[in-house]
């Protein structure tokens, strides 16, 4: 029952203990973060190709994604625009205009890298390839990297504790996240477990995508991927309108991406003085997904 939580905590905690000092190995850990989350994802892409009535389970998959999607999305903007109003505080700077349609376009590249996946399964039996165990063992790979970024992404604990406004944007996030996911799960019909599950990415869809597929299905991983995909895509055309006047929303629903894929924009459109609250918040949700997605598939 907790072969899979095990799976996630020890690869994650065995890379948070290693310390780098060179910076030339911090970058290595970085490509090859990179690197394999594209291996992952076009993985994941063969199992998708695998399944049994695949017609029906996309028709899932869509159902599964617009529902949790939806139900997250309000409850992380009705909460984080409440946290907004009772904290009342804006940073000065000056921000400045930034391409959305590039980053969109970098997210799209690994819908393009499934795709690939997908394809590539078709010509290629099943009993041929042992996806899953080759998809297990490239997971742990990858949450060792994970751990050991997180480790040395140079935020502090000390850091962490001073900057409360950080810390309060990403609890809200989570309660909101898993308030969403409970009413999905009652509204698809589905275990509330579940519904907690595929809520818990906050965003992570790089990593969000391939717990859920190991821990429950290829149906259950590509919603998931969808759902924090789409958190993404929608956060990049909402920041720039939004962190002047609602930061905590703007940089919450950004979630664990706050601290690196979209922390360009909200740097950009808000100014410096928000890349230390983007960067605490980005960093809780970041270590609490894969912690948070391990314990609900445990249950």
């Amino acid at each position: 029952m907790y072969s899979g939580f095990l799976i996630v905590i020890i690869p994650l905690v065995l890379g948070y203990l290693v310390e780098l000092k060179q910076a030339k190995h911090i970058h290595w850990i970085n490509v090859c973060t990179n690197k394999m989350i594209y291996v992952i994802l076009f993985l994941m892409g063969i199992s998708l190709s695998h399944l049994d009535n695949f017609s029906q389970n996309i028709q899932n998959i869509g159902l599964y994604s617009f529902t949790v999607l939806s139900c997250v999305s309000i409850a992380n903007l009705m909460a984080l625009w409440g946290l907004d109003k009772r904290l009342t505080k804006t940073i000065a700077g000056e921000g400045e205009s930034l391409s959305k349609w590039h980053l969109i376009l970098e997210s799209l590249q690994l819908i393009c890298v499934i795709a690939a996946g997908f394809i590539l399964g078709l010509f290629v039996s099943s009993e041929l390839i042992e996806i899953d165990a080759i998809s297990e063992g490239a997971l742990v790979l990858l949450l060792l990297f994970i751990g050991c970024q997180l480790r040395n992404s140079g935020m502090q604990l000390r850091e962490i504790l001073l900057n409360t406004w950080g810390i309060k944007i990403a609890v809200v996030m989570i309660l909101s996240s898993w308030v969403g996911g409970l009413a999905a799960a009652l509204l698809l019909e589905i275990p509330l477990t579940n519904g907690l599950a595929l809520a818990s990415g906050f965003g992570w869809y790089s990593l969000s995508g391939i717990l859920i597929t190991d821990g429950l299905s290829p149906v259950f991983g590509g919603a998931a991927f969808i759902i924090d995909l789409g958190r993404e895509l929608v956060a990049i055309l909402i920041i720039p309108s939004l962190i002047r006047l609602y930061p905590s929303t703007a940089i919450g629903y950004a979630g664990a991406t706050a601290m690196d894929f979209t922390l360009p924009m909200i740097q950009k459109s808000g100014g410096n003085g928000y890349v230390p609250l983007a960067i605490v918040s980005g960093f809780i949700l970041s270590l609490s997904s894969p912690l948070f997605i391990s314990v609900f598939l445990a249950l």
